[in-house]
């Protein structure tokens, strides 16, 4: 169980790192291609979701790894879920339906964590 916690938690955490940091490192403009949502969500919200990603993310790893408070991978897996609940949404309400597959994916993956993450509950 440990090692799935592991394979699943690195993924999520890799992809997360990338996601959060573009979100928070670049302009409106250079997100716009990839990500449309950002023309109706104010950027500091951007900003916000994407350091929340990357507090997800080392939520996923760090804890665990150092033994100090691992019970914050489970937390980091269920904000993380909530993110992509939260992206489901803003894709519905848009007319996107179609591009909920990666969101999905992730809020599996997300729910995958937080299950094996209770290992150190």
């Amino acid at each position: 169980m440990t090692v799935a916690y592991w394979i699943v938690a690195a993924l999520l955490a890799v992809f997360y790192l990338y996601a959060g940091g573009k979100k928070i490192a670049q302009s409106q403009e250079q997100l716009r291609p990839m990500m449309g949502w950002v023309d109706r969500v104010p950027m500091p919200a951007v900003r916000t979701i994407g350091t929340l990603e990357v507090l997800g993310a080392v939520g996923l790893i760090l804890p665990p790894l150092t033994g100090v408070a691992p019970w914050l991978a489970f937390a980091s897996a269920i904000g993380l879920f909530l993110v992509q609940v939260g992206g489901i949404v803003v894709h519905l309400s848009r007319g996107e339906a179609r591009l909920i597959g990666l969101n999905i994916g992730l809020l599996v993956a997300a729910g995958a964590a937080g299950g094996l993450g209770t290992v150190w509950l």
